[in-house]
């Protein structure tokens, strides 16, 4: 996967809006003013690409045994939130399927009414 790639599935999602409201490197997407993707831009440069995403506690936990460049979230909850190392040991299907996860995660965390508003886009 590359950084055009992740940008353009984070963006093609409904409601997404990207952010840069930590600092000029770190490229944050949000659906209904809610993060559920970021990720630095130098580490892309850097060659060590990895993206921070929400995840169901249980499912977390059972990620990171299995994989060892899926890690409990950098600067983030260690709960709720997986770092994925990129092109290593997880593929692009998973880490699409993880994206897509933490955006659901996300969504169904919006109000009604929001997420009603988000549809209708």
């Amino acid at each position: 996967m590359n950084l055009e790639s992740f940008y353009e599935y984070c963006l093609s999602k409904k409601g997404v809006t990207e952010h840069f409201p930590f600092d000029q490197d770190t490229l944050v997407f949000k659906v209904g003013g809610k993060i559920f993707a970021l990720s630095s831009l130098s580490k892309w440069e850097e060659g060590k690409p990895a993206i921070n995403l929400k995840c169901d506690p249980d499912r977390a936990t059972e990620l990171r045994i299995e994989y060892d460049d899926i890690k409990p979230g950098f600067h983030m909850s260690k709960l709720h939130w997986n770092t994925v190392n990129i092109n290593k040991t997880v593929s692009d299907v998973l880490v699409t399927q993880l994206m897509d996860h933490s955006y659901e995660l996300v969504f169904k965390s919006l109000t009604k009414k929001l997420q009603n508003e988000i549809l209708d886009l």
